[in-house]
């Protein structure tokens, strides 16, 4: 027995300096470029000479990185909104509709997943030119909800699976319209998934550069193309300043899915 408690031990070691080291891999180049974009140097040099904030001041009054990151929030609230009203259709039809190949049909909404990005973006920016939408909203918004909507409908999906049909049976038979009993108690109940599904389809529209480069113009870009653009053509802490943001409201958001989660289960 006192050899096996040691084993254990030694391998909890083992583990814990083996999570150290993935966090760390995932950990620093975030907090690399967050600490450049706070140097005093005009290149990306670290450690840097001194610290300033001129950066993000550059960064706030400069029109064209604020029009890139109105435009992402601008295709990021509209796809979060096609994306939960298309995912939560598609979720009642997976779980509560009884009809041949809808394990099929999960499957192909979900395919996005697997795909390979560029593979995605080379077929939208060929199919898009034909149409005439390549470089426009209507074009970022379509090839931003074809990723975002499998997580939309994995997250609604989960939740309904997990809510008692038998409540809203209940509520139907004391009087209440099936779409009325579907809003007043189905959605409240699952509106953790609803959150979650808004909150990750809006940070994959945030975050996604392969499509967005594909689907830019010189008229309109996202801020992720707007840090690819630059960084091919510079190397200012501008660029370190316009990641951290982008960065640190994705963190924010998830933070807040992660409060909001736990305040519904308390």
């Amino acid at each position: 027995m006192l050899l096996d408690f040691h084993r254990l031990g030694w391998w909890r070691w083992v583990l814990l300096a083996i999570v150290i080291a993935v966090s760390a891999f995932l950990l620093l180049p975030i907090i690399f470029i967050a600490t450049l974009s706070f140097g005093s140097s005009q290149w990306l040099i670290f450690p840097p000479p001194s610290w300033t904030t001129r950066w993000y001041g550059e960064l706030f009054a400069d029109p064209r990185w604020l029009a890139a990151a109105f435009n992402s929030l601008k295709i990021g609230l509209i796809v979060t909104v096609l994306s939960v009203l298309i995912g939560l259709a598609a979720s009642f039809s997976l779980v509560r509709g009884k009809f041949r190949g809808r394990e099929t049909l999960k499957a192909l909404f979900l395919t996005p997943m697997i795909l390979p990005v560029v593979v995605l973006a080379v077929a939208l920016y060929a199919f898009f030119l034909r149409l005439g939408i390549n470089g426009t909203v209507t074009g970022f918004v379509i090839a931003h909800l074809l990723v975002a909507l499998p997580f939309s409908i994995l997250a609604l999906t989960n939740a309904l699976e997990g809510f008692d049909k038998s409540v809203e049976d209940a509520a139907v038979l004391c009087g209440a319209h099936p779409l009325e009993a579907k809003l007043r108690v189905t959605l409240p109940a699952i509106a953790p998934g609803l959150f979650s599904a808004a909150i990750f389809s809006f940070l994959t529209s945030w975050d996604e550069v392969v499509l967005a480069i594909f689907m830019a113009s010189p008229t309109l870009q996202t801020l992720p193309v707007r840090i690819w653009s630059t960084l091919r053509q510079d190397l200012t802490p501008v660029i370190a300043s316009a990641s951290t943001v982008l960065v640190a409201v994705t963190i924010i958001l998830m933070l807040l899915v992660a409060l909001v989660r736990k305040g519904m289960k308390s």
